[in-house]
Order: structure tokens, then C-alpha cells, then sequence
């Protein structure tokens, strides 16, 4: 049995912390602490025993905050940030009219970056015959 286990609460501040450190300040408002209500969606994954961390969040840059996409973050107990990659995960941030077709195509990314980060914590599912 996994000891990760999901945690619903704000974003973690290490991920921002430590993306910072290795990319420079400014280059993550993605990641922001202070920014509780974005973004969303999110999911993340702590493993209590090592203080290990993943997390699944939009990506945007201050320059264009309508075109994103879901990164997938592993913060590793000793240290450091790695960038895991789900592959294509690109769409855009519906507006206030919540276009149905764009946050259908967010929710697809979304589960495609999930389904890798879960991948990555617990391995790929088990082919059934």
C-alpha cells in the first residue's frame, strides 16, 4: 500500500519556494501562495513519511493568464523541484461565460495531468485479461 495520500488545502508553499530558487523570482504566479483562490483546478499529493509533494496545476505566464496549461510538480524530500511532464495539456481559461466547450477541453487536460501524476505516484494501472 502507497503512503501518499490527496491533500485539498491551500497549494503548498515548497512548490513555489523551490521553483523559484531553481528558475528565478517572478517566474512562477502560478504557483503563488498568496494566491489561495487560483488556480484551479489543482491536485496534490503529500507522502508524510518524507515530506515528499506532487501537485497538478494550471500554468500561465502574468503576460497571457488565458492560455494555460497543467504542469505536473514532484518536490522530492531532500530538496529541489521536478517538472514531470503529462505531454500536451494546453487550453484555454474560459471566461465569465463559462463557454461549456473551453471548460470541457480544461477538464480534459486536467484529467490527462492527474492521470499522469497518479501514474507517477502509484504506477500505471493494471491491464486486466
Amino acid at each position: 500500500m502507497s503512503d501518499w495520500r490527496r491533500y485539498d488545502s491551500h497549494l503548498i508553499p515548497a512548490f513555489y519556494e523551490r521553483f523559484e530558487e531553481r528558475w528565478g523570482k517572478g517566474t512562477a504566479p502560478f504557483l503563488d501562495p498568496e494566491a489561495h483562490a487560483e488556480p484551479l483546478p489543482r491536485a496534490q499529493w503529500i507522502h508524510p513519511a518524507t515530506g515528499a509533494a506532487v501537485a497538478v496545476v494550471p500554468i500561465w505566464t502574468d503576460d497571457d493568464r488565458q492560455h494555460r496549461s497543467f504542469g505536473v510538480f514532484y518536490l522530492p524530500p531532500a530538496g529541489d523541484i521536478w517538472v514531470l511532464r503529462p505531454g500536451f495539456t494546453g487550453y484555454l481559461e474560459p471566461g465569465l461565460d463559462g463557454s461549456e466547450h473551453l471548460v470541457a477541453l480544461r477538464n480534459d487536460a486536467f484529467k490527462k495531468a492527474v492521470a499522469h501524476a497518479k501514474d507517477f505516484l502509484f504506477g500505471p494501472p493494471s491491464v486486466m485479461h
